[in-house]
């Protein structure tokens, strides 16, 4: 009994503080075609009343791959500090019906941590119309964590990096400024 309740709060403290999870969910293949473990997605979440609460597959929200009602998840969670992994534990996944009592407690917290909406008060009716909010609850003991490094190729994404510099920009921020003469 006591290592159990040690387990949940460890598992809430380290999510609670957290600002990211990864999650991987059973609808997701676990190994690539090069046979390397698919990393979990990470997510931005809140800690609300015992499990994870996250909102996503809607345009502009995050993805939710492979997390289905009633399906199953791991979730890993970092440090803030240092950003190693402190503990992976099992989820159940449940989707919260839009309106409900649960859903709207959970997409108040929820509302007060996403970041950049674009649009503010109307965020919740957008949220019921065109999102999931899913709640990770905690369903069994945490994993053990593996000894090596889990490091893997980012994930396919349309972000861009930093393109070539200019052939003109030197010149531009290194030329002389020419002294006007009185």
């Amino acid at each position: 009994m006591t290592s159990e309740l040690l387990d949940q709060a460890l598992v809430e403290e380290a999510t609670k503080k957290s600002g990211l999870i990864w999650v991987t969910g059973n609808g997701v293949p676990t190994l690539r075609a090069e046979g390397a473990a698919r990393p979990g997605r990470p997510l931005w979440h809140v800690w609300h009343d015992g499990a994870a609460c996250v909102v996503g597959d809607g345009p502009g929200e995050q993805p939710l791959p492979g997390l289905d009602d009633g399906g199953d998840a791991v979730v890993t969670v970092r440090s803030k500090d240092k950003g190693g992994r402190l503990v992976a534990w099992p989820a159940k996944v449940v989707e919260l019906a839009p309106d409900s009592a649960q859903w709207q407690a959970a997409v108040a917290e929820l509302k007060g941590k996403r970041l950049n909406a674009p649009d503010g008060e109307a965020m919740p009716g957008r949220w019921a119309r065109e999102c999931r909010v899913l709640r990770l609850e905690p369903s069994g003991t945490p994993a053990e964590l593996p000894d090596g490094s889990l490091a893997a190729p980012p994930l396919p994404s349309p972000a861009t990096t930093r393109q070539p510099m200019p052939a003109a920009l030197p010149r531009l921020l290194f030329r002389k400024k020419k002294r006007k003469e009185a």
